[in-house]
């Protein structure tokens, strides 16, 4: 139990000494090296330089060895499929991997998903059996703990979870988690959010999500759902949204939103550089990509953009006080033309002794989120289930 812990530690952690692991894990400094020992003879840690010296002799420090174990990181969204197998280091092991394989309401693209994996797994080289499981972040009402997706890859006609159909066809531990809680995960440990303890993460794609850090831990809430941030109503008689209800604050504040407001715009006769573009091809790229280059209206439709999640960001402040709102996906990539507008609205809508105490900042992991969320999501469950079954 104790090695499991302290792999669990060095991988969260990164290298310790020999007295940070004696003081977290109140053991004494001979068992200590007792245990770091077995694990270099096992492989899975080396000696990595020398940490601070507080006087006298420098203390070595103590991490895992690259390509010890690894882990087959699986990104879907709604028309494209994203892979990389990760080692324990958190190296990227193959290059990552895009295909056009779109999420499915129920599980025919389940088969499809396997191939391509399976092809990346035999392609890369590495031993199987150190394959410690596969993780794959999704978009969707993602039950993590029962291991299933209530939106996409549905399993009604079943009577296993989506979690146990994929083990069954990998044949290894796999982990489902939603998109935004994989993203969120991700940020905690190795982006903006690290060692803060209370940290928002805004997804702002074509839909809105939100992950949630309270006192150091992802919250989910009674089911696995918290953190529809997208289906508040917030326009009284507003369009209606893909859920059913009107006036969603996806309706004014999303990548559909802004296509939607691309093509009125466009049909109205403003003048823009959009209008050459095909209706069906618009998407926030696109907006963002014409607003860099100075286009008024994609600057207008973004700045529009921002102040409604501004006013909803307003509302997540004083419920939960953070210290920091981490804006990531695609819409964050338009930076200045989001950030300035949203920030005005949140000083309008905001009590001030609690918006003085919350910094907005841009996610600076991209696209990678997802990925190497997944990837903490299988190497943490892991260990917790390895020690509970020591215990």
């Amino acid at each position: 139990m104790q090695k499991l812990r302290i792999i669990k530690h060095l991988y969260v952690k990164g290298a310790k000494t020999t007295t940070d692991i004696c003081t977290r894990f109140h053991i004494s400094p001979p068992t200590a090296m007792g245990i770091l020992n077995e694990l270099i003879a096992e492989g899975f840690v080396e000696k990595q330089g020398q940490g601070k010296s507080v006087g006298g002799r420098k203390p070595d420090l103590y991490g895992l060895k690259d390509n010890s174990l690894f882990v087959l990181s699986i990104d879907m969204e709604r028309y494209r499929t994203r892979m990389t197998i990760f080692d324990n280091n958190n190296n990227k092991i193959t290059a990552t991997q895009t295909y056009p394989l779109q999420i499915s309401k129920d599980l025919s693209a389940v088969e499809q998903l396997y191939e391509h994996a399976s092809k990346l797994i035999q392609e890369s080289g590495i031993n199987t059996e150190k394959l410690m499981g596969i993780g794959v972040s999704m978009p969707g009402l993602v039950a993590s703990a029962s291991g299933k997706n209530h939106t996409y890859l549905l399993t009604q006609h079943i009577e296993e979870p989506l979690q146990e159909v994929l083990e069954k066809k990998f044949g290894k531990p796999v982990y489902i988690q939603n998109d935004v809680k994989s993203a969120t995960l991700a940020e905690y440990r190795f982006g903006q959010a690290q060692n803060m303890k209370n940290v928002l993460v805004l997804s702002m794609d074509w839909g809105l999500g939100l992950g949630i850090i309270i006192d150091g831990k992802l919250r989910t809430g009674a089911s696995g759902f918290a953190g529809e941030f997208g289906h508040i109503p917030l326009i009284e008689g507003g369009a209606l949204c893909h859920c059913g209800k009107r006036g969603c604050l996806e309706t004014v504040a999303s990548g559909i939103a802004l296509a939607r407001m691309a093509r009125e715009g466009i049909r109205s006769g403003q003048s823009t550089m959009l209008r050459y573009l095909e209706e069906e091809d618009l998407e926030p790229g696109l907006i963002i990509n014409a607003a860099n280059e100075g286009d008024q209206y994609a600057i207008n439709i973004l700045a529009e953009t921002g102040r409604y999640l501004g006013k909803g960001i307003a509302i997540l402040i004083q419920l939960f006080n953070p210290e920091a709102i981490i804006l990531s996906g695609k819409i964050a990539e338009a930076r200045q033309y989001i950030t300035i507008p949203i920030q005005q609205s949140i000083n309008t809508y905001c009590m001030t002794q609690l918006r003085e105490n919350t910094t907005l900042a841009l996610s600076d992991l991209g696209s990678d989120a997802g990925i190497l969320g997944s990837v903490a999501t299988v190497m943490e469950n892991i260990f917790e289930k390895q020690i509970a079954s020591v215990k």
